[in-house]
């Protein structure tokens, strides 16, 4: 892997995390374009480590009235948030491992702009928008992300679909559909790094590029947080749909007609 090749992995990683696109089916679709076809999984887990310390820098916060007191209502949520991936990822695993091998990447997309749709029309349809987060939504958010576990289905944009179904403010289900992504990212990154240690996947070569990738990874996903709460805030969603739809639409294209890309 080159150095430009990491350092265009990392800003897509940083932007397309908190960005309701979908970070891992980007990821996928660049690899497959660049032809990246050596063990990345270090790589990849140092992407995680970038966009993770993206979240704690915007939301810090937050963060730190959670960590000042921890047994308390939000604290419960997040973990009740966090356990439909939890059970998703461990009863499905080898299926997930079988999609981010690319075959079901427009499928993907294209899921991820219905969900975009449908949580912008229900949310006009819900008169009352509440502006607290409750368990019941909180498990109704976190049943949408254990779905985007799945590459081309868009953790951000599922999760703050989620919190628009149940009524939540635009502000509210943004703030806690990233505070959301904390465990499920640091999850992933214990999870890859037993895999690493496991199947001895360690290439140092990968260092260099590595270390880059985090850094660009967690500057643009540091803008890409402030931007999308900015944005959910005053704007809906449709525009993302378009294009992840398009998106969807081209992969589909390239993998049953054109085949520029070797899936």
């Amino acid at each position: 892997m080159s150095i430009f090749e990491s350092i265009i992995l990392g800003i897509v990683q940083g932007l397309t995390e908190f960005l309701p696109v979908s970070s891992s089916g980007h990821l996928v679709l660049i690899q497959k374009i660049f032809g990246v076809d050596c063990n990345v999984l270090f790589f990849d887990t140092m992407l995680h480590v970038g966009t993770l310390a993206a979240v704690f820098v915007v939301l810090w916060k937050e963060i730190k009235a959670i960590l000042k007191k921890p047994v308390q209502k939000m604290t419960g949520m997040l973990i009740a948030a966090t356990i439909p991936a939890i059970i998703f990822v461990l009863v499905f695993n080898k299926y997930i491992d079988d999609a981010f091998e690319g075959k079901y990447l427009g499928y993907g997309f294209l899921l991820t702009t219905a969900v975009l749709v449908l949580g912008e029309l229900l949310c006009r349809l819900t008169r009352k928008h509440s502006g607290e987060v409750t368990y019941p939504k909180s498990l109704i958010m976190g049943g949408m992300q254990a779905l985007a576990v799945l590459p081309g289905l868009s953790r951000s944009g599922s999760t703050i679909a989620g919190g628009l179904m149940t009524g939540l403010s635009r502000e509210k289900a943004a703030n806690f559909a990233f505070l959301m992504s904390i465990p499920v990212i640091l999850g992933s990154i214990v999870y890859q790094g037993y895999d690493i240690v496991k199947e001895g996947a360690f290439d140092t070569s990968l260092i260099l590029p590595s270390v880059i990738g985090m850094i660009f990874s967690a500057v643009s996903g540091y803008f890409a947080v402030r931007f999308m709460i900015n944005l959910v805030k005053k704007h809906r969603l449709y525009g993302f749909a378009v294009y992840t739809a398009a998106l969807g639409a081209f992969v589909l294209l390239d993998q049953f007609v054109f085949k520029l890309i070797a899936w």
